[in-house]
């Protein structure tokens, strides 16, 4: 029996000794004799203060990670926003790509050869019409056409020229009638009668109309389709190709430039053009800078220009 075992039931057994790194030096038996160990270095406790110390700095790592998390999602937002507004301005301030320029002759500039919403011949690439290139100007301008009635129905009636174009012509209180050089009335306008319209003409409408200010009843005709094509008048075709061609003088000159005529100047450039070649319909005439008149011809594949002197005499075409 030892001194830690209960001697009976009832008896609690003393505590062993327990050895601490802190109490006093501890006898060592050896086979060489006894000593005493040193005493182990002090265990040092943290020090509370310096862990408070040390987790303060390791706060700031992660505030600045929030605050700079949500000042680029400010930052981003900001340019998404003005880019927004940007693309929103450019698209307002934008032309609409899509939509071509019109001139007269009711096509859509660039549509070489082909044919305007209203039938008549489509401008020519660089804006021209019918096979040619034009003054790029919008808007009814003074000319006429030649031909022959077709139908007459008051207040208008419809003319054929000799290329086979259609004419609408309207009429007013105020338009005049000739008979050869002898003044008539309306009722001289009938049916198979050759006619020379002249009046301002509307070739954007759905179909070639003249407001006429004067009808002259042409007692020998326009010579019709003999006539046009003995002049080297070129019909127009659907599809076809621009007709390429110059006769007599043609001015140095810049289409665009120049000044739209009217009244009883653009009435003799018109008449000197379409007798000269009869066919197509003038919807303008254009004083250039020599003094000389360009006389715009739609509704032909050629001529698409006749160029009259001062004295109103035909000197070149193309």
């Amino acid at each position: 029996m030892t001194e830690y075992d209960p001697t009976s039931p009832h008896e609690s057994l003393p505590a062993r000794p327990v050895s601490s790194a802190t109490s006093g030096p501890s006898e060592v038996s050896s086979a060489g004799g006894a000593g005493i160990a040193p005493p182990p270095p002090p265990v040092s406790l943290p020090d509370s203060s310096a862990s408070v110390t040390m987790a303060k700095p390791a706060r700031w790592p992660r505030v600045w990670r929030l605050l700079s998390n949500r000042l680029s999602g400010w930052i981003v937002a900001g340019a998404l926003m003005l880019a927004v507004i940007g693309l929103s301005i450019g698209l307002a301030t934008s032309p609409s790509a899509t939509a071509a320029p019109t001139v007269p002759g009711g096509g859509v500039a660039g549509a070489a050869g082909g044919a305007g919403s209203n039938g008549q011949p489509g401008p020519a690439a660089g804006g021209g019409l019918g096979g040619g290139g034009s003054n790029a100007r919008s808007g009814p301008a003074e000319g006429g056409a030649t031909g022959t009635v077709d139908s007459v129905s008051t207040p208008s009636f419809t003319i054929s020229t000799a290329t086979g174009q259609k004419v609408t012509v309207n009429e007013a209180s105020s338009t005049t009638y000739q008979n050869g050089t002898s003044s008539t009335s309306a009722s001289a306008i009938t049916t198979g009668e050759s006619v020379l319209v002249v009046g301002t003409v509307n070739a954007a409408t759905g179909g070639t109309t003249i407001a006429a200010t004067q009808v002259t009843v042409q007692p020998t005709g326009d010579g019709g389709s003999a006539t046009s094509s003995a002049a080297g008048v070129v019909p127009f075709q659907r599809g076809a190709a621009a007709t390429s061609k110059q006769v007599g003088q043609i001015p140095n000159y810049t289409e665009g430039q120049g000044t739209i005529v009217s009244g009883t100047t653009a009435d003799k450039a018109t008449e000197a053009a379409l007798a000269a070649y009869p066919g197509g319909v003038v919807d303008r005439v254009v004083q250039l800078s020599n003094g000389e008149y360009e006389v715009h011809n739609i509704g032909v594949q050629w001529p698409h220009h006749a160029f009259v002197d001062q004295n109103f005499k035909v000197v070149g075409a193309n």
